[in-house]
């Protein structure tokens, strides 16, 4: 009798999952979205109330998402479900999607994010000093710092993955750190104003309020961005029918906690009016808060705080391309490993060339362009749901099957609404977006397709 080939263990209870979905969930976002939303809003109950609206709309992802994790406790997430749901064109979409969307576009924001936080230090580097190639793509100081950033992880991630993972859990617990001390002592300690409260800002947008929220709704669900996590170990969650449902609804309102805790902070440390066009936000407020000296540590903190998210994707990326392309669902070269390393190197480096280049683009756009993306396939994902409740002994969520089909048919609402919207009101990154799905296709046709009829 031939060995049993070993398994996965479940070892991971509600504690370490719930982990897992916060340590996603913070990262660019919160660090940034504030400054474009009070512009584009101008209101300080909008601007308070799209990050509650966000977090109900990732609330019901995750419930949905935690009942496809357990039918099919795979590695790949997305890739598994739309493979499974509509074939493997679809799952090569959602890694195509994954490299150009889910890690080298946000990974690139990171970074640029980063480089506008040294710029406290070396204004420089800030990106208002950056000068304008084509199309919209800009380069100056802070993107070789942002290039730099990524490059020094890019490389690190290539020779291993032990001592990059010490590095993330530091990185990670700093993070966390910095954000509950920076609100403990805000509102305990720092020079904020009340007044702040009744204060809006002359917006900056001319579009509607509801189409101005359902196009900023983009920006915060990438702020969002992470509360599937969990589902990416579900083989290894402890009683996943209960753990997955709690870790992701924990994780998500714990998040939102923290996050609506540093926008108040923020409105307590300047009025509205003076954070419209902000990517440092968090360095700002520290400078009111706190004075230029003190603002100066937090500036640094945050700084690493966006070196824990760079170097988190691009750990993660790689894998997630590796393990489809095992699976002859993506390029085969990203399936290439190391000899002596042990490490996807070609996986790596193809993210880190996308990376660099992602890092030229307007950095507004480039959240567009990543949210848009990372909505409509999350959209597909949850859909899958009515294909996949009519198999037999399909396991159902009691959350998700409370007023069936309520959660999931308000996910695709809002999700398909935001995506006219962005369609409509910024239809040259909507058509980029598109063009990016048509490159993906074109390739797949090209490089897979015929093999995959072979085989």
């Amino acid at each position: 009798m031939a060995a049993e080939k070993p398994a996965l263990l479940r070892q991971i209870g509600l504690t370490s999952a719930t982990a897992l979905v916060i340590s996603n969930m913070v990262g660019t976002g919160i660090f940034t979205t504030t400054g474009f939303l009070a512009g584009d809003l101008g209101d300080l109950s909008l601007v308070l109330g799209i990050w509650i609206a966000g977090a109900i709309c990732a609330l019901a992802g995750a419930f949905c998402y935690s009942e496809l994790g357990i039918n099919f406790p795979s590695s790949g997430g997305e890739y598994v479900y739309l493979t499974e749901a509509i074939g493997p064109a679809a799952g090569f979409m959602v890694g195509w999607i994954s490299l150009v969307a889910g890690f080298s576009g946000p990974i690139a924001l990171a970074a640029v994010a980063f480089a506008e936080y040294v710029g406290y230090f070396f204004p420089a580097v800030k990106m208002e000093n950056a000068h304008v190639l084509f199309a919209g793509l800009k380069v100056g100081p802070g993107h070789l710092v942002a290039c730099s950033l990524v490059a020094l992880f890019t490389i690190l991630n290539m020779f291993g993955v032990g001592r990059i993972a010490k590095l993330q859990n530091v990185l990670t617990g700093i993070k966390l750190a910095v954000i509950i001390g920076f609100i403990i002592l805000g509102f305990t300690v720092g020079h904020g104003n009340w007044a702040n409260f009744s204060q809006n800002a002359v917006r900056t947008s001319t579009m509607n309020i509801p189409s101005q929220f359902s196009i900023s709704l983009i920006f915060i669900y990438l702020a969002y961005s992470g509360w599937n996590a969990a589902t990416y170990v579900a083989e290894e969650v402890q009683n996943p029918e209960r753990t997955l449902p709690l870790a992701l609804t924990l994780g998500t309102l714990i998040v939102t906690v923290l996050f609506v805790g540093l926008n108040l902070v923020f409105i307590y440390a300047q009025p509205l009016e003076q954070m419209k066009g902000v990517v440092a936000i968090g360095t700002l407020s520290a400078s009111h808060l706190f004075g230029p000296q003190i603002s100066g540590i937090f500036g640094f903190l945050m700084a690493v705080s966006l070196m824990a998210t760079v170097n988190a994707m691009v750990t993660i990326g790689p894998r997630v391309y590796y393990a489809m392309a095992k699976n002859k669902a993506f390029f085969p070269a990203a399936a290439v490993v190391h000899e002596k390393w042990r490490t996807p190197v070609n996986a790596i480096l193809m993210q880190g060339a996308f990376t660099i280049l992602m890092t030229l683009s307007d950095f507004k756009n480039l959240i567009f362009y990543i949210g848009f993306l990372l909505n409509a396939f999350s959209v597909i994902a949850v859909a899958c749901l009515f294909i996949f409740r009519k198999r037999p002994g399909w396991q159902k969520v009691g959350v998700v099957s409370f007023a069936w089909p309520l959660i999931p048919v308000f996910y695709i609402l809002v999700g398909s609404w935001i995506a006219f919207q962005g369609i409509l009101m910024n239809p040259t990154i909507s058509l980029a977006c598109l063009g990016t799905v048509a490159v993906g296709a074109v390739a797949y046709q090209i490089w897979l397709a015929p093999k995959t009829v072979r085989g």
